[in-house]
């Protein structure tokens, strides 16, 4: 069973960057397509990108897509998520989860981190 501990998250002001990565423990890494989602409050998970387990196929939110590139380490068990041109409606809490096939909606995710916060000042 794996395990995902999420990192980076922090205060931006808006049009800045931020890299959050997502540790994960266990020997099938690999094995799983890893997604973000993110939720702001008051709203519903959504997502935002994922990644095959190989790394070559991704798909992205159209909100996000542009501005946000998800990449993994396989050899480093790390999944990456790079936000560039922060705009205030990214603030929100991020996590990042895994899961066997490729659907996007997150009942379909088995393993989730704990989230971290991303925070986009005006």
């Amino acid at each position: 069973q794996a395990q995902l501990v999420e990192s980076g998250g922090g205060l931006v002001q808006a049009g800045g960057s931020l890299r959050l990565s997502c540790a994960a423990s266990g020997r099938t890494f690999s094995s799983y397509t890893m997604g973000w989602f993110r939720q702001a409050p008051g709203k519903e998970r959504e997502f935002v990108a994922r990644v095959t387990g190989s790394g070559i196929t991704t798909r992205y939110a159209d909100s996000v897509r542009g501005r946000f590139t998800i990449s993994r380490d396989n050899a480093e068990n790390t999944v990456y998520l790079q936000m560039n041109s922060l705009k205030p409606e990214d603030t929100a809490v991020y996590y990042c989860a895994g899961t066997y096939g490729l659907r996007i909606t997150p009942e379909a995710y088995n393993y989730w981190g704990q989230g971290t916060q991303v925070t986009v000042s005006s």
